[in-house]
């Protein structure tokens, strides 16, 4: 079995990495946190969002603080699971090298 093969191409992108690895130690981050945090565009957070939501890692709530509206993400159990497997493959890959 190759040592890549729990790499997970749905973190390959920093943007995603960073938005799971924010999701790991905290237990939701807004839309403004993310977009403070990662340096992005509202655009490109939003689309990196939807592929991290579309394989289940994610779930987004949209709600209203007042008037404005609020878009929170949290990760799934499935999400924390499979991003575990990917750190600890690419930890196993830096220790063979």
């Amino acid at each position: 079995m190759g040592l890549i093969n729990n790499i997970n191409k749905a973190f390959d992108h920093r943007i995603r990495l960073g938005m799971m690895s924010i999701l790991m130690v905290n237990d939701y981050a807004d839309f403004n946190m993310f977009k403070e945090l990662l340096d992005v565009t509202d655009g490109n957070l939003a689309s990196h969002a939807k592929a991290l939501e579309k394989e289940d890692y994610i779930k987004v709530e949209k709600q209203f603080i007042g008037r404005k509206p609020n878009t929170r993400y949290s990760a799934t159990p499935l999400g924390k699971q499979e991003f575990r497997k990917h750190i600890d493959a690419l930890e196993k890959l830096i220790r063979k090298s």
